[in-house]
């Protein structure tokens, strides 16, 4: 186990450099400059003061010597400056990482327990109107756009029936503390968790319920209906442990699309977390900015895929982690 640790670990950092520097040369080949966005934020199209913006900010140097900057300081865990915040990137992602994470995880939970539940459910009920209902319901919520539900669950369960509160992170200048102030939040959250979360939702459902009827069919599960043990023995014991490996695989890579399909989410409902910082660094051209939201989420992607690979063990101890 622990070589394995120690392998992925020095994987995941080799994998970073090499989308850190993927990143930086897309980016620097994107049009816009960032001078000209500075300078017209600041009322002044002045060719000098538009080169010492450029000069400032090492803007100017050849593209070499920029991306040989950056990893220098990305190696020591500086992610640079944003010079459209004037604040250090780290810092800027640091403060709004732990809401990203509370919106992104509690999806995941949701998306996954709702959709493995339901998978069984209809697997165990095939043919039924109940299993025809769930998976009409995971179709609907699957080809159903994204933005388009979000639109809808704000119209109806906040200003039609005033259940939840339609965007924001907190109630603002509120003075909350403890728990009241994680119950406020809690219901914050709702909508664009319960949003995000029902899209991979439907994918569970479907893996799920397809993976469930495939191993029912196999001859250890016929051995066992055969030695008479219970039928929600047996799928639970044989059927749902084995059927589950497909479901953990896809919920490694949706663990890693969600903090990146956070950004829609995020946009709609204010939520205050990397997806919208990096919204901001797009329209402003803030080139730190953005490399350093998006060196985040692409670790962030890579340790959620030790961690599946981790639960594949957890599952079935008979897989070995190599």
């Amino acid at each position: 186990m622990l070589r394995f640790l120690i392998g992925r670990v020095v994987k995941i950092v080799i994998i970073l450099f090499a989308i850190t520097v993927l990143n930086f040369c897309l980016i620097h080949m994107a049009p816009g400059d960032p001078a000209l966005v500075m300078a017209g934020e600041a009322g002044d199209a002045d060719p000098q003061f538009i080169e010492d913006l450029r000069r400032q900010f090492g803007l100017d140097q050849p593209f070499y010597i920029q991306l040989w900057t950056y990893l220098s300081h990305f190696a020591q865990g500086d992610l640079g400056y944003s010079y459209r915040q004037q604040a250090p990137v780290l810092s800027l992602i640091l403060e709004r990482l732990p809401a990203t994470l509370i919106l992104s995880i509690s999806a995941f939970v949701i998306s996954l327990g709702l959709g493995v539940l339901a998978g069984v459910v209809a697997a165990a009920r095939q043919g039924r109107w109940s299993d025809s209902l769930i998976s009409t319901v995971a179709l609907l919520f699957y080809a159903t756009p994204l933005f388009w539900m979000a639109l809808m669950a704000v119209l109806l369960f906040s200003v039609t029936f005033g259940w939840f509160p339609a965007f924001g992170y907190e109630t603002a200048a509120s003075s909350y503390t403890g728990l009241a102030r994680a119950w406020d939040i809690a219901r914050h959250l709702v909508l664009p968790a319960v949003t995000l979360g029902l899209f991979f939702m439907a994918t569970y459902v479907r893996i799920t319920r397809a993976s469930m009827l495939e191993v029912n069919r196999l001859d250890f599960v016929k051995t066992a209906r055969a030695k008479g043990l219970k039928p929600s023995v047996i799928q639970r014991r044989h059927v749902l442990r084995n059927a589950i490996l497909p479901v953990v695989t896809l919920a490694g890579l949706h663990a890693g699309q969600l903090v990146g399909g956070a950004v829609l989410i995020e946009t709609v409902f204010a939520w205050p977390g990397i997806g919208r910082l990096m919204f901001e660094a797009l329209q402003s051209r803030d080139y730190n900015l953005l490399l350093g939201v998006f060196t985040v989420s692409a670790a962030l992607v890579l340790l959620f895929n030790l961690f599946t690979d981790l639960l594949y063990r957890v599952v079935d101890p008979r897989i070995r982690l190599a």
